[in-house]
């Protein structure tokens, strides 16, 4: 199954657990022997594979003895600014992010008694 946005939590949960017991299984590696390598009890493996929610570090650990922590790179992809934004900002990098401004309504002449 692809995992996509359209998905529930649990399902998502449901198949990256399907795919760590594939993985381990491909590389034929119990349950045990993974635990004990990623330092966790072979319970939490078992919840993991069982699509139950665990710790991210936990997870980290359990693709570093997979062999599939490189694949975390694609998750979120490295952001930096785009060509057009670092000419607009004269090479400044920016460091925070701005809320969105409401809008403001055509036709409305603002007066000094409001307040924004």
């Amino acid at each position: 199954m692809k995992i996509t946005g359209l998905l529930t939590d649990d399902a998502v949960l449901a198949e990256l657990g399907a795919r760590i017991a594939g993985r381990r299984i491909e590389l034929q590696l119990t349950q045990a022997d993974v635990a004990e390598q990623a330092g966790i009890a072979k319970r939490t493996l078992e919840r993991m594979e069982a699509g139950l929610t665990s710790q991210l570090t936990t997870l980290i650990r359990v693709l570093r003895v997979l062999d599939a922590a490189s694949g975390l790179d694609s998750v979120i992809p490295e952001s930096g600014p785009r060509p057009m934004d670092l000419l607009q900002s004269k090479g400044k990098v920016r460091q925070r992010a701005s809320g969105r401004r409401a809008a403001k309504v055509p036709g409305k002449p603002w007066r000094w008694d409001e307040t924004p």
